[in-house]
């Protein structure tokens, strides 16, 4: 078998994709706002199929400084989820949800335990929204987060699975928290043969 996802992608496909990152990225802004109490709201996702060589091209110089938070997937579905800020944004959304008006971008203990916490209500909404709309169990891995430059932070999952798959899914969400606006980069990497379990539940294969 090929491991190429992307000669199997068409217009049908991509679209069903957007669906189903609509819904998932909308439910997880939404359990992070019921969750802290706090006012964000967002706009409709942007949907990509990249490769991994890509993928930083759309995020921003891969020198940047990032905050990726981690998840494998295990279960019906094998792969990871990353979700990924630059270090502004995960300051603001810091500041903004815990109240810490901190203008630096140096980020101690506590900033780190509030970055895992916000990724892991983020990726797991995301994923029991992808679980419950294909009918299959996903069980997501406690989260890891990591500060670095974003080539380094992408390095992660290119090396695990570019042998088994060539692309990721790159969801870039908008959203507004308080009176900032802000991005955040969903990437979805799926082992191919999860790909497929995907697709075939949707009924797009």
């Amino acid at each position: 078998m090929s491991n190429s996802m992307f000669p199997q992608m068409d217009s049908l496909h991509l679209d069903v994709l957007k669906e189903i990152s609509s819904i998932g990225t909308g439910n997880a802004i939404s359990s992070l706002s019921k969750i802290t109490n706090k006012r964000i709201s967002m706009e409709v996702p942007k949907v990509m199929f990249l490769e991994f060589k890509d993928v930083h091209k759309s995020i921003g110089d891969p020198e940047d400084m990032v905050a990726g938070i981690l998840v494998s997937l295990s279960g019906d579905i094998s792969g990871m989820v990353m979700f990924i800020l630059n270090v502004h944004t995960a300051r603001s959304l810091i500041n903004y949800f815990y109240e810490k008006p901190t203008a630096t971008n140096e980020f101690d203990e506590l900033d780190r335990s509030a970055l895992e916490e916000m990724g892991n209500i983020l990726i797991s909404s995301y994923i029991s929204a992808l679980g419950t709309l294909i009918n299959k169990r996903i069980i997501p891995s406690v989260p890891t987060v990591a500060l670095d430059m974003a080539a380094a932070i992408l390095s992660v999952p290119a090396i695990e699975f570019s042998k088994v798959a060539d692309g990721v899914m790159h969801i870039e969400t908008v959203f507004s928290a308080g009176a900032d606006q802000m991005s955040g980069y969903f990437l979805l990497v799926p082992e191919l043969e999860s790909f497929n379990v995907i697709m075939k539940a949707l009924g797009a294969f």
